[in-house]
């Protein structure tokens, strides 16, 4: 029997009960469909899974989508490997600033579905946080600026013009694509989004790769947006996950922000990583 538990108030839920092996019925589609639309962030744990597996699992939410600028498994071209080895000591992190992944682009992932291989005993976890009550919970005047106006994101880590020291990048196990001037164009998207089937809002302000606000400069845009960062990112409405060998979580990428900790060096990292897309955001 399939069963749902909530993690915290705002944001989480566990799935037990679910053997992802075997195939997908129409029930626990539904099922899976309705857990991420009401709960941001799911999790299955103890699942064995090999890369078919996985890319089925993850066509449960959507069409498999192709990422730019990271170099996918060598075997497979939907799968990308979030690793760290023991040797990589004082590096940066895959995802280690809060972010929404891939914004910049026209249409930015849907989702994504990391299955863990490789984990710590202590320290790796990935903090999430719900933008959906970020934006319900914003003070008045902030919630007014920002609904309605577009925002400006520029895929700066990947670009010429805005990347980063080279001490703050990711290790070197991480195989990406660096100093394609494709990514600094700008890309347009609503600073606030609404979900066409529960006509819920959501906060759509990325602290990587949002630059500023499409009728402001980006001097004026930051103090406003770091305003919001702040409150968008507040442990209220937060899921911290410690993983486990065998975790599956799926996300969506529209209502969260997500963090990436870099707390175990010494110890090896591995998690597999399909992402799925969806229709453009509105």
């Amino acid at each position: 029997m399939v069963r749902l538990q909530k993690l915290t108030g705002f944001m989480g839920a566990e799935i037990e009960g679910a053997d992802l092996r075997q195939p997908i019925s129409a029930k626990l589609h539904t099922f899976l469909h309705l857990a991420l639309r009401d709960h941001q962030v799911v999790i299955l744990r103890d699942q064995t899974l090999n890369c078919d597996q996985h890319k089925h699992f993850t066509e449960v939410f959507g069409p498999l989508m192709k990422l730019p600028y990271v170099e996918p498994l060598d075997e497979d071209e939907y799968i990308i490997a979030v690793l760290k080895e023991a040797e990589e000591q004082g590096t940066g992190v895959f995802g280690g600033e809060w972010h929404s992944d891939f914004s910049f682009l026209e249409n930015p992932p849907a989702g994504s579905v990391l299955y863990a291989h490789d984990v710590p005993d202590v320290g790796g976890d990935t903090v999430w946080a719900n933008q959906v009550a970020a934006y319900a919970s914003l003070p008045p005047d902030l919630k007014e600026f920002v609904t309605g106006r577009q925002a400006i994101h520029v895929g700066a880590p990947y670009g010429v013009l805005h990347a980063p020291p080279e001490e703050a990048q990711a290790n070197t196990s991480i195989r990406m694509v660096r100093n394609d001037p494709s990514a600094d164009r700008e890309t347009r998207h609503p600073a606030v989004l609404t979900d066409p089937d529960t006509d819920r809002k959501s906060l759509f302000l990325n602290p990587i790769y949002t630059k500023r606000f499409e009728d402001l400069s980006a001097s004026d845009s930051q103090p406003i947006l770091q305003e919001i960062y702040r409150h968008a990112t507040r442990p209220d409405f937060s899921y911290r996950h410690h993983w486990r060998v065998g975790d599956v979580v799926i996300w969506n990428n529209r209502t969260c922000l997500h963090y990436a900790t870099n707390d175990y060096d010494g110890n090896r990292r591995l998690l597999h990583r399909t992402t799925f897309t969806g229709p453009s955001p509105i």
